[in-house]
């Protein structure tokens, strides 16, 4: 009764790695573009199909790290199904109680571990300084802008407030972004802590009240993509989403005329409103005219004056 059990873990161990392998075999072969998002599950598999450099570079380090551990995990696995096989009471494999020492096996179970380890080791130290997420991407990439694109992000509850202090506008849970141009993201919060994350940009940074972070990303492809706070922040965390849109120069400046067209425009009142109530979520808004230019750096001092 046992053996049949045994082969039927291994054969479901056989068949999940398989499901994965197909699922990745698939992944890469399939050419996603934006009208191809919502048919294709294929294209939402963020690790593959990040729509920004930065996050093909951590999805090829996850990669990395993930193949290394296999090299540990498969064999483990494997051993776990053979041995009880091999020294079943069925079987008259040689059993050795007072064999105590192998040469070879001390080999690779201590010089396996150790060269993951300073792969694992290397990686993380040179990722860590290129990967940077307050460096800015300048230059960093062909075919890029030599000029970055501000936009000033603020964490309310339960909404993010984007202010774009070049284009003059301010909007609420949705942002647009031309391809190929570097973007600097400063970013706050008015409230409590909260994480700023565009996940298939890649990159990941906390807002924080009366501070200002940065981070530098850029988007290689039209997409329609998703951002989140990914740090709880109280009962509608779960609503702090954004739309991001990647898309060409003329999308990106017609996105922008849409915006101007709105008969808003950000005051202290809307300000007001915007940070007196809470709301989970909360509906997209456009601004067309930021009445005080310094309305991001002012949100920033009113908490350094308690300090």
């Amino acid at each position: 009764m046992k053996k049949p059990l045994i082969y039927l873990g291994l054969a479901s161990f056989i068949a999940v790695v398989t499901s994965v392998v197909y699922k990745i075999v698939k992944a890469l072969s399939t050419n996603c573009d934006i009208a191809e998002q919502s048919s294709n599950y294929v294209c939402n598999f963020v690790l593959f199909y990040s729509g920004g450099q930065l996050g093909v570079e951590q999805g090829k380090l996850i990669i990395l790290a993930f193949s290394l551990m296999l090299i540990v995990v498969v064999p483990v696995i494997t051993m776990a199904i053979v041995f009880p096989l091999w020294y079943s009471s069925k079987n008259k494999n040689e059993y050795k109680p007072d064999w105590s020492h192998s040469t070879i096996i001390e080999i690779f179970s201590w010089g396996i571990p150790i060269l993951i380890i300073l792969v694992l080791g290397y990686t993380t130290y040179i990722t860590s300084h290129s990967m940077d997420p307050r460096r800015s991407l300048v230059g960093k990439y062909e075919n890029t802008k030599k000029e970055e694109l501000v936009i000033q992000a603020v964490a309310m509850d339960w909404k993010w407030v984007f202010f774009y202090p070049k284009q003059d506008i301010a909007t609420v849970n949705e942002i647009a972004i031309p391809i190929n141009t570097p973007i600097k993201f400063l970013i706050t919060s008015d409230t409590v802590m909260n994480s700023f994350f565009i996940p298939e940009l890649g990159g990941q940074i906390y807002a924080m009240g009366g501070m200002e972070n940065r981070l530098h990303l850029i988007s290689k492809r039209e997409k329609i993509m998703r951002g989140i706070s990914s740090h709880y922040s109280g009962f509608g965390f779960a609503g702090m989403r954004f739309k991001v849109i990647s898309t060409s120069d003329s999308g990106f400046e017609n996105w922008v005329n849409k915006v101007k067209q709105s008969p808003v425009k950000f005051d202290q009142s809307a300000y007001s409103r915007l940070r007196g109530k809470q709301t989970k979520d909360h509906k997209v808004e456009y601004f067309s005219d930021i009445i005080d230019n310094e309305q991001f750096e002012n949100i920033i001092r009113k908490y350094l004056k308690t300090h």
